[in-house]
């Protein structure tokens, strides 16, 4: 309760800086997210979204703002009519504030009609993420990626997640080891996948671009009809490979199953839903990648359902420092589900390139 006292005086301090009195406002938490603690604000006719920022994550919350800023600014001079949901300023002019406490909040304006899903229920909805996600990247193509900060860097690094991977496995007590023997083997027998990111990377073979980073599913926002309006959630926005994109969508949208199910002959590979997002992304996309680019298409979904298995099982050798778990071993349960789905991914592999070319 004192808890809540406090975060309460916080709000309404915060909601002040934005001209809005407390007590004219509604507020009710919001969405599903993980990271930053989201509320709707209702305030008469008007409404918004009140993100308080996890500086625990994100260490320097201005370079997101800093980024998302200069986003805003490119799109509204080069595609006025493209909907992007950027924080709104402050009565200062700033478009982060901070409470008595310290923390950093962002408000953004609430789309009315739009919603956003956490589950997919069938492939029209992961084409038109894809089309989204596919989009925003396109948008900024010609967009100076040497003005954008690294929110989180090295977030998708695969070179240095196998590092951190065998430096665990290095220092871990043998009854971590014996627990984690078969997710262990996996790691290792799919290596080569990390090593075709070396040479991919390090020979610099394809191009940075305006990254999301960050493309579930609930990052899309759909109208009432069911098609996407726009990608949110802009925080992991920096320079990346395509890759990240496309690789976590396949990733978290191939299987029925989560990367939280224990029941792994639950999880399996849509061919379908591969399809709706290969199709998706290249209507935006296709004739902006490079020849280099599309023959990774299938591989991008290989090297980030590896990189997640092998950040799940580093962080159980570690003694789970990173990924809250709720039972003892659920970071190897979540290990050894993403290397059940890279194993079926792989079998799929051939059937995916005769769908594709």
């Amino acid at each position: 309760m004192e808890y809540e006292a406090i975060e309460k005086n916080n709000i309404a301090g915060v909601l002040t800086q934005f001209g809005l009195n407390r007590d004219d406002c509604q507020l009710k938490k919001f969405g599903s997210g993980l990271i930053n603690y989201t509320w709707k604000v209702s305030a008469g006719e008007s409404s918004f979204i009140l993100q308080k920022i996890n500086d625990t994550i994100f260490k320097c919350p201005e370079d997101i703002a800093d980024n998302i800023r200069k986003l805003q600014v490119f799109l509204q001079n080069t595609v006025p009519e493209y909907l992007f949901v950027a924080p709104l300023p402050a009565l200062s002019g700033k478009y982060l504030v901070r409470s008595a406490d310290g923390a950093f909040y962002r408000l953004s304006p609430f789309i009315q009609g739009s919603h956003t899903i956490d589950y997919l229920q069938h492939q029209e909805q992961a084409y038109e993420a894809a089309v989204q996600f596919g989009k925003f990247t396109r948008l900024l193509k010609d967009f100076d990626i040497d003005g954008l900060k690294y929110t989180l860097r090295d977030f998708h690094n695969l070179n240095l997640r196998l590092k951190e991977f065998k430096a665990a496995h290095a220092q871990a007590g043998q009854s971590k080891i014996d627990m984690a023997n078969e997710a262990v083997e996996a790691a290792f027998s799919n290596i080569g996948i990390a090593e075709t990111y070396e040479q991919m990377t390090g020979k610099g073979e394809i191009p940075l671009r305006v990254t999301h980073h960050d493309t579930k599913i609930n990052n899309v926002l759909f109208d009432e009809s069911g098609k996407g309006l726009c990608v949110i959630d802009l925080d992991t926005v920096m320079p990346g490979f395509y890759l990240s994109d496309v690789g976590d969508m396949l990733r978290t949208c191939l299987s029925p199953a989560g990367e939280e199910e224990r029941d792994f002959s639950k999880i399996r590979v849509r061919e379908d839903f591969f399809i709706a997002i290969y199709r998706g992304y290249m209507k935006e996309m296709g004739e902006v990648l490079t020849p280099k680019e599309k023959t990774l298409f299938i591989y991008s979904g290989k090297m980030m359902i590896y990189m997640q298995a092998l950040r799940f099982l580093t962080d159980f050798l570690k003694g789970d420092p990173y990924y809250h778990i709720t039972y003892p071993g659920q970071n190897l349960v979540r290990a050894g589900n993403q290397f059940e789905l890279l194993r079926l991914y792989n079998q799929q592999e051939d059937r995916f390139i005769r769908l594709i070319t």
